[in-house]
């Protein structure tokens, strides 16, 4: 794909899903499953990805004065999915640590 297709299909597809930008997350509350959408560029591959449960109850970035409950809550979700947290941008899983952990 040459670059000006490439630069045509991230515009049309920032456009199309409302996005700012590439590497951009974006909430989705309409969406009857995910909670967020980005559209995912690592060098020349790009890569619209959804993630986070809709409604779930993560409390975003730690807080002065969070209970422990978040603390091991946070600790649970960042153990768990740190092998999909170290694939880099091109997964859900970073992303979801990124923006809701």
């Amino acid at each position: 794909m040459s670059k000006e297709a490439m630069r045509a299909r991230i515009k049309r597809m920032l456009k199309k899903h409302g996005l700012s930008g590439v590497n951009k997350a974006k909430r989705t509350p309409s969406h009857p499953k995910k909670s967020h959408i980005v559209l995912a560029k690592e060098g020349d591959k790009i890569k619209l990805i959804r993630f986070g449960q809709q409604g779930a109850k993560t409390a975003g970035k730690p807080k002065a004065g969070e209970s422990d409950k978040m603390k091991k809550k946070r600790a649970s979700f960042k153990s768990r999915h740190s092998k999909n947290i170290k694939k880099g941008k091109m997964s859900a899983a970073y992303w979801a640590n990124k923006v809701k952990w």
